[in-house]
């Protein structure tokens, strides 16, 4: 299968060398370099993943994402030279599915862009290789035994297990499990985390699917080396 990669960048030699390393991965690329043009391509084209520049003429990246989301779960990956953007890009909880910070190899690019294509394929959209979850018992059960969680730490894993490989920041965490949105710190996300990894860790205790990323936040993936 021949996956249709929409490649949304304003810098034509930056494009161009994206769009021909698409081209060697196997995959076609299509090239806008205007942020009005983006929605209306990609509700009448449907393209299987988009790399999306957060600085472009006519309308950014963040107003694209967002609109985009109205109507589609196609995979968004945000590209953007600013580092500060990152929390906000997390924050604003735009539902990209990762973020690509500029200088970039182009290979990154597409070990992303693969990575992505990989979780979003339909073989994975059970989120986790045998990780079930009940939502009217809050029973989880993985690969065939009982986690013994408590209903917050099941909805803490179950946030996290229904996006594998998208990063949460600690305040989308807090507003995730916390229905009454109260206020607390990040030592108490930092707790629950720890807490959930402790008893995923009584079944697979060979084996993390709750990461940190080192100042950003937390992300569920099996790697497929473990």
């Amino acid at each position: 299968m021949s996956f249709n990669i929409l490649i949304v960048e304003d810098e034509p030699r930056l494009a161009g060398l994206i769009k021909d390393y698409v081209l060697q991965a196997g995959m076609v690329p299509h090239c806008i370099d205007n942020g009005l043009d983006v929605v209306p391509w990609v509700e009448q084209r449907g393209p299987d993943l988009i790399l999306l520049d957060l600085m472009l003429p006519g309308k950014d990246g963040l107003t694209i994402c967002q609109e985009i989301r109205r109507t589609s779960n196609v995979p968004i990956i945000m590209v953007t030279a600013r580092v500060e953007e990152i929390d906000r890009l997390l924050g604003l909880e735009l539902g990209a599915d990762d973020y690509i910070c500029k200088p970039f190899s182009p290979r990154e690019v597409i070990a992303r862009v693969k990575a992505v294509l990989r979780r979003n394929s339909p073989e994975q959209s059970s989120a986790a290789r045998g990780l079930l979850l009940d939502h009217e018992t809050y029973k989880a059960t993985l690969n065939g035994k009982v986690l013994d969680l408590t209903a917050l730490e099941f909805n803490l894993l179950a946030m996290l297990a229904e996006k594998p490989g998208r990063i949460f920041s600690r305040d989308q965490v807090m507003d995730g499990i916390y229905s009454d949105q109260r206020v607390v710190g990040d030592r108490t996300i930092d707790s629950h985390i720890k807490k959930l990894r402790k008893r995923i860790s009584l079944v697979l205790p060979d084996q993390e699917i709750v990461h940190s990323v080192y100042g950003v936040g937390y992300k569920f993936e099996i790697l497929d080396d473990q």
